[in-house]
């Protein structure tokens, strides 16, 4: 797998193309883990970002990982589902040189200066100085395999080629071994996702890579000094001596790294608004990424919910993403024209049933999933609410409930009708203030702070409300 660094962006790689002008030119040959820890101390002595995109984990795991590059470790980061560790690891790409000299042609990217593999050494020994250069970008020196029980030696040290050998090649001949993706990888960095997943005998294929830096195929022992950057993610509950894993695969590793959920409401905030991808012209207003912030918060707090597998982060990406789509639904449903589809408190609920597969429920909550969900919801829009409208008078919302009035609502109702079924509300430029909306003035806009509003009132008990199929009828 090749990833596009937001920091490397591809200029043209240099021109060189032989051994001999390659120490012209007066190239240095350095490692992966001296090249990553030269260019990490580079961004950190000019204050930039080593890790871009990553949030929450600036006074905690990062400054972790900041040393275990220094000290160049292979790394395991431990976390449950969700917690960004994959991002984390591709992100190391960012710490590579852009670009980077090799024998043309090799499978496993052998440096001109120090040809391993048995093809490269043949030929440096044949060319001499005019052996040929090419050059790889950083985004090509990256490679992943997600752990599975059925990850074979072949898949990630190698095996014998059977077309080598029909054409001609003798099994004694190293130039028949097919290299897996770790060998694929050298001088780079080798990303292995869920590592206890793998069976104990593919661990133990990985223990001469991590220390000794050679490999063995099939009865081969083949010295090849491999340069990669090793790293592993894994569940803490599966990487004990009781889990999947060996205890000698633990022991290669230099640094262990315990990754975490965003630790304040403002990191899921950040969080969600960074990786949530809202249908083009939707718009998500801020306090109900507010409450779904709120709600994954609750469930990951919540006793009913398995702690062990963990609220993953792309529940709170999911929500915001279907609250999103709902308004997108209302606004073509509704002919609603060319007003930009702007979500609402209603909108939220729906999600409920959606989400319910990404949380894993302790066994006495079975049959009850909706249920807790749904009340875990209304109290994040309750606490919600107070945070951004609990000191605000709503005597002039209020007053439209004076002698029995009511107001109807519900997920396909547009906000024009909304707001005409409303009124005029005195103090709207007040809460729609409090609510992030200074200047919205569609009518999207204020439907959305009204609806929000009706709804906090209902949940401090000072309206009521009746629902049925999508529709919500507020009244004292």
């Amino acid at each position: 797998m090749h990833l596009d660094s937001q920091q490397h962006r591809a200029t043209q790689p240099p021109t060189i193309t032989t051994l001999a002008q390659l120490r012209a030119s007066g190239h240095e040959y350095r490692g992966v883990r001296a090249e990553i820890r030269a260019n990490l101390l580079v961004m950190m002595r000019a204050g930039q970002d080593p890790f871009p995109g990553i949030v929450g984990f600036g006074q905690t795991v990062l400054p972790h990982l900041e040393r275990a590059l220094i000290a160049g470790h292979d790394i395991i980061l431990l976390g449950e589902r969700g917690q960004g560790k994959t991002r984390l690891i591709r992100t190391l790409v960012g710490l590579l040189d852009e670009w980077t000299p090799a024998v043309e042609g090799c499978e496993i990217n052998d440096h001109p200066y120090r040809p391993a593999c048995a093809r490269c050494r043949r030929l440096a020994a044949e060319l001499g100085d005019h052996l040929p250069v090419t050059w790889r970008h950083a985004s090509e020196r990256y490679g992943e395999k997600l752990a599975t029980p059925d990850t074979s030696v072949g898949d990630l040290i190698g095996d014998i080629d059977p077309v080598r050998v029909a054409e001609g090649r003798t099994l004694g001949d190293p130039e028949t071994i097919h290299f897996g993706l770790v060998p694929r990888t050298n001088r780079g960095i080798f990303s292995l996702n869920e590592l206890p997943d793998l069976a104990e005998r593919i661990q133990v294929s990985l223990l001469n890579v991590m220390e000794e830096r050679d490999i063995g195929i099939r009865g081969y022992a083949l010295r090849l000094p491999l340069d990669l950057l090793l790293v592993a993610s894994a569940n803490p509950e599966d990487y004990t001596n009781r889990g999947r894993i060996i205890t000698p695969l633990k022991d290669r590793f230099g640094a262990e790294i315990r990754t975490h959920y965003p630790l304040s409401l403002t990191d899921e905030l950040t969080l969600i608004r960074q990786e949530a991808e809202v249908s083009t012209g939707a718009e998500l207003p801020d306090h109900l990424v507010e409450v779904i912030a709120r709600f994954t918060r609750g469930v990951r707090e919540s006793p009913a919910v398995d702690a062990r597998s963990g609220v993953s982060a792309r529940f709170a990406i999911a929500a915001a993403e279907s609250t999103a789509a709902s308004a997108v639904r209302r606004s073509v449903l509704a002919g609603s024209g060319a007003e930009p589809p702007i979500a609402r408190v209603c909108d939220l609920p729906v999600v409920v049933s959606t989400l319910r597969g990404k949380v894993e429920f302790e066994v006495s909550e079975e049959g009850r999933e909706e249920e807790v969900l749904g009340a875990m919801l209304r109290r994040a829009i309750a606490e919600t609410f107070r945070s951004r409208l609990g000191s605000v008078d709503l005597s002039g919302l209020l007053a439209r409930f004076d002698e029995g009035g009511t107001v109807e609502s519900g997920e396909l109702v547009p906000a024009a009708d909304l707001l005409q079924r409303i009124g005029d509300v005195p103090g709207l430029a007040k809460i729609m203030s409090r609510l992030g909306m200074d200047g919205g003035e569609s009518f999207g806009h204020a439907a959305a702070a009204l609806e929000f509003t009706l709804e906090g009132l209902y949940l401090m008990r000072r309206l009521s409300k009746d629902s049925a199929d999508g529709t919500n009828v507020y009244r004292t």
